[in-house]
């Protein structure tokens, strides 16, 4: 049995992956802007991070022992299928958030990574028949406001922020329902979307359209855009096992924060409409965290009283 330190050192460990992998995604939009900046689509942007997150999330693979899964998986048609489906929602909320961030749309995509929790709880309710307690109603109420607000302060709706949280929640929602494992799953979802990915980059190549083809450092900043792919996505998955539910909730909310941040810098308009949105969001965002917090603490607490008796 591993000691009390020890069990501290691997949580302390867990958090700091957490962290990590949500700081990794709340920079990503910084290379993207640059590749940007170099004359990279964000359709070759897309290409290329699918291609090149292939053979790091293998490696990933391999180093969790996962190659029986796989093939397991491969062999398969039904997981197959649903990861087809989860691939291509995938790729779009890839798509859109590479070409939001290059046309100056950062903070709506920002609004659709603080809807998107608030929408996960919803959708639970609705599919997965899961119950939704008073603070829960209240955090998805607060965030439908917010997107209403922010809908009279763009004129529009914000198309771009519903259509990230509808994709990473319908994958989130695809990849429940499938037997495949984080980083088997992972590989898989590259690996198909790899296929149509090689064949559009050669296709660039040929027409000689490619901004990476005699571009070293873009070329460079591609490769890079696989292990950013697959690296945060491991150490989520790592550290969601190890990590207490309530600090979760309050990891998930590092990402989007760093973005709104990063286009509030940017000079991003933010009027006094478009920021009483955000407060809306930022409340339902923080009753989602408290309703969390209590949710495991009630947890611990049940987990107590059950072993009490046990122990006496």
């Amino acid at each position: 049995m591993p000691s009390s330190s020890g069990a501290g050192g691997e949580a302390r460990l867990a958090l700091g992956a957490g962290v990590a992998a949500y700081v990794i995604w709340g920079l990503v939009p910084l290379a993207f802007q640059l590749l940007g900046r170099m004359g990279v689509s964000p359709w070759e942007i897309l290409a290329h991070r699918t291609i090149w997150a292939v053979p790091t999330a293998l490696l990933f693979v391999l180093m969790a022992k996962q190659g029986a899964r796989l093939v397991r998986v491969l062999k398969t048609p039904r997981t197959l299928m649903w990861l087809a489906l989860s691939a291509a929602l995938i790729a779009i909320n890839w798509m859109v958030f590479i070409w939001a961030v290059n046309v100056g749309r950062v903070l709506e995509t920002s609004l659709g990574y603080y809807i998107n929790p608030l929408l996960n709880m919803a959708a639970g309710a609705l599919i997965f028949r899961e119950r939704i307690d008073r603070l829960g109603k209240l955090a998805i109420a607060l965030a439908a406001v917010g997107v209403l607000v922010q809908a009279l302060a763009l004129g529009r709706l914000p198309w771009i922020s519903l259509t990230l949280a509808i994709s990473f929640c319908g994958y989130g929602i695809v990849r429940k329902r499938m037997d495949a494992d984080a980083q088997t799953g992972l590989f898989v979802e590259c690996l198909l979307l790899a296929i149509p990915s090689l064949a559009f980059v050669a296709w660039l190549q040929a027409q000689g359209t490619s901004a990476a083809a005699d571009n070293p450092a873009a070329l460079a900043w591609l490769i890079a855009c696989g292990p950013m792919t697959a690296l945060p996505l491991v150490l989520f998955a790592w550290a969601a096992r190890r990590v207490p539910l309530s600090a979760m909730g309050f990891l998930q909310f590092i990402a989007p924060t760093m973005t709104f941040v990063m286009g509030v810098m940017q000079g991003e308009p933010f009027t006094p409409l478009r920021a009483s949105s955000f407060v809306f969001i930022w409340g339902g965002a923080a009753v989602f965290a408290y309703g969390a917090w209590r949710r495991s603490r009630a947890a611990i607490a049940a987990e107590k009283l059950a072993v009490a008796p046990a122990a006496e």
